[in-house]
């Protein structure tokens, strides 16, 4: 069980992360269901997601955050290991060794904090108001008392986006971008909302110069599901993509209308 000591999220304007000192030794985590097992593991993998090393940083988050990920499904230790992420974003040790004085040296392709941002965002994603709907329309309204592990991960969307928030200014365009992908599906939350605009604003910035294919997506989608015209700021492959998208969305609709074993008529394409 975890006890981490954070104030309740749900009447406070500004809650505050745990320690991460605390919530790594305050939880049990050989309790909690991983996709794999328990989470036995998980203390030794997240506390070397504070080396000093780059490229240790690197293992452990492979070893950790890929322990608690699998099929897009939200498993009991998933919310301390979100908590935890969340609350050493801002530490030093995240981003050292990844600024080369040599100019003979080429950064890292992936910063840890990026890395630690896109799994934030990614189990969003997998926790967003879209998934629960299509839960619910296969468990008649009682999807989230099914999954408690994916309730209790968006109850804490407040306390996660404090802590991703300030990264969408970053120095670091990667960094940037991926808090602002990770912000767009915590801001589901009804206490958030209020941060359209300004996420609104990021998303602008990310159409006009990231060549990402999944960031562009889930930033159009984001600006189109707020009723933003988002026309002017696709390019070709944005359009090619939306087209694809159309296509097989009539496609698909087509194939639900006459797919009795008879064809009444030719099918789209």
């Amino acid at each position: 069980m975890t006890n981490s000591g954070s104030r309740t999220t749900e009447n406070d304007p500004h809650p505050e992360l745990p320690c991460f000192q605390e919530l790594l030794d305050r939880t049990d985590w050989a309790s909690l269901a991983t996709p794999y097992g328990t989470g036995e593991s998980l203390p030794a993998a997240l506390t070397r997601l504070l080396d000093l090393d780059p490229a240790v940083r690197e293992a452990a988050a492979k070893d950790s955050l890929g322990e608690v990920t699998h099929q897009n499904s939200i498993y009991e230790a998933t919310v301390p290991v979100a908590l935890y992420v969340a609350a050493i974003l801002h530490h030093p040790a995240t981003a050292a060794g990844e600024h080369p004085h040599s100019a003979d040296l080429r950064p890292l392709r992936h910063p840890t904090r990026e890395t630690l941002l896109d799994w934030l965002g990614n189990t969003a994603y997998d926790a967003d108001d879209e998934t629960v709907a299509i839960g619910e329309r296969h468990f008649d309204e009682g999807f989230l008392d099914a999954c408690p592990d994916m309730r209790a991960f968006r109850e804490l969307r407040p306390l996660i986006y404090t802590a991703v928030q300030p990264f969408l200014t970053d120095d670091n365009a990667k960094v940037r971008d991926a808090a602002l992908v990770a912000a767009l599906p915590l801001i589901e939350h009804h206490a958030l909302i209020r941060h359209r605009n300004e996420l609104a604003d990021h998303a602008h910035r990310l159409l006009s110069t990231s060549t990402d294919r999944r960031k562009r997506d889930r930033t159009l989608d984001a600006l189109n599901a707020w009723g933003h015209d988002t026309g002017p700021l696709e390019n070709v492959h944005d359009i090619a993509v939306r087209e694809l998208r159309t296509r097989m969305e009539d496609h698909d609709s087509w194939w639900a209308g006459n797919g009795t074993g008879g064809c009444a008529e030719d099918p789209l394409f």
